[in-house]
């Protein structure tokens, strides 16, 4: 049973294994809202994973910790497990998702961990360590429906709490549900009074699934370049504490996601993963009401890896109307592309791509087509721009706003 003793027990277990993580004010998340991010993207490992799987495995019997531990994750309870094996001096297995990144992949081994890739998503490597558990006598380390995993994870609610003790609401990532499960555990029993709002990606809705239905159910699929939260189905223990003390489950798209991981880059100085930035992105585009609050949004992990950190900011530079396309149709003869680059000068517009094809099949026989990127400021300056060529006579047949 989960209870609060259990956390503060945890709490007092981890005090020297993991760091206690800063809270920082970002004014610039929500300029409705003053917003907090609690920073486990700079947890030991990388996210918050590392309490639960420490704590989890701290409770072991001796005979338990001599067969081993066994462990299925899309990357970061694969390294706070290797980890916490690794300090604690027994062998770990670790089945990962073959696409999960390379770096968490890596980083899991480094910490001396036999891992398994499993073909599939997180749910196929839990099918297969559950086979290997049988197997093997290991103990088996939950990732999330575990209540002394769940218990570790609730040890950030007592930081927030110490932390800001007058918050009003806490935002929380939301996979298969241990996160939000341990902190809204502890946020509630200690102060009633404080929302706790949990966010999934629109491409894996677990739990929002689950709270619609009423039980655990699981999705037939999931996608969504937020690995660490693509979950099909939630756990029994989560899902009993998320509907019983959380306030609200609600979804972003991945290009919501990649806009606040490049926002956490500028403004912040911080490097999130997807997972890790679902928070964020709730509170930027408003998917829950905090206007006039004291807000606090838990950065859950900063393991993005380097090749998907570029397409993400490059998403979200689009998204945020800071990169814009067109293809213009136009008559080919001289002069025209040095026209038209001079209008998106005037307007503060800077071109960084440009492409001249020959018209096809649909096209005038002498048309061609002119394909142009440019860096802009937002939305507003992309549609001046488009609105500055267009007047000039010049036939946009399409664009790369987002709106």
């Amino acid at each position: 049973m989960l209870t609060l003793d259990k956390v503060y027990h945890a709490a007092f277990v981890l005090k020297n294994v993991i760091r206690s993580t800063d809270l920082i004010y970002a004014p610039k998340i929500n300029r409705d809202a003053e917003v907090y991010l609690k920073t486990e993207n700079l947890q030991n490992t990388g996210s918050f994973k590392l309490r639960g799987a420490y704590y989890k495995i701290s409770q072991l019997s001796e005979e338990e910790k001599q067969k081993g531990v066994i462990a299925c994750s899309a990357g970061n309870h694969a390294q706070g497990v290797a980890l916490a094996a690794q300090r604690s001096g027994i062998p770990a297995i670790i089945c990962i998702p073959d696409g999960a990144p390379i770096s968490k992949v890596e980083n899991t081994k480094s910490y001396g961990a036999r891992v398994e890739l499993v073909k599939g998503v997180y749910d196929d490597a839990y099918r297969r360590a559950c086979e290997l558990q049988q197997e093997t006598g290991c103990t088996f380390i939950h990732p999330f429906d575990d209540p002394d995993v769940i218990a570790g994870q609730g040890t950030i609610g007592l930081e927030l709490l110490d932390q800001l003790p007058d918050v009003d609401a806490v935002i929380v990532p939301v996979g298969g549900g241990g996160l939000i499960a341990g902190v809204a555990f502890a946020i509630k029993s200690l102060n009633p009074k404080c929302k706790v709002y949990g966010v999934q990606a629109a491409g894996a809705p677990g739990m929002v699934h689950a709270l619609e239905a009423g039980k655990p159910d699981a999705l037939e699929r999931v996608s969504t370049f937020a690995d660490g939260i693509a979950v099909k189905c939630p756990g029994a223990l989560t899902y009993d504490l998320t509907s019983k003390y959380v306030d609200g489950v609600v979804t972003v798209t991945d290009d919501e996601i990649a806009t606040a991981v490049l926002t956490l880059i500028e403004e912040q100085k911080l490097i999130a993963e997807g997972a890790g930035a679902v928070s964020v992105a709730a509170a930027m585009f408003n998917k829950i009401d905090i206007k006039g609050k004291k807000v606090i949004c838990l950065i859950s992990g900063g393991n993005i890896d380097v090749t998907i950190l570029s397409r993400v900011i490059t998403r979200g530079l689009v998204k945020a109307g800071r990169v814009a396309d067109m293809i213009i149709e136009l008559a080919d003869k001289p002069g025209q592309l040095r026209e038209i680059a001079a209008i998106i000068a005037e307007h503060g517009g800077n071109v960084i791509h440009v492409r001249h094809d020959h018209g096809g099949l649909d096209t005038d026989i002498v048309g061609c087509y002119l394909s142009i990127q440019m860096e802009t400021r937002n939305h507003q300056h992309v549609e001046e721009i488009y609105n500055a060529i267009s007047s000039a006579g010049y036939k946009i047949i399409s664009s790369g706003k987002v709106m």
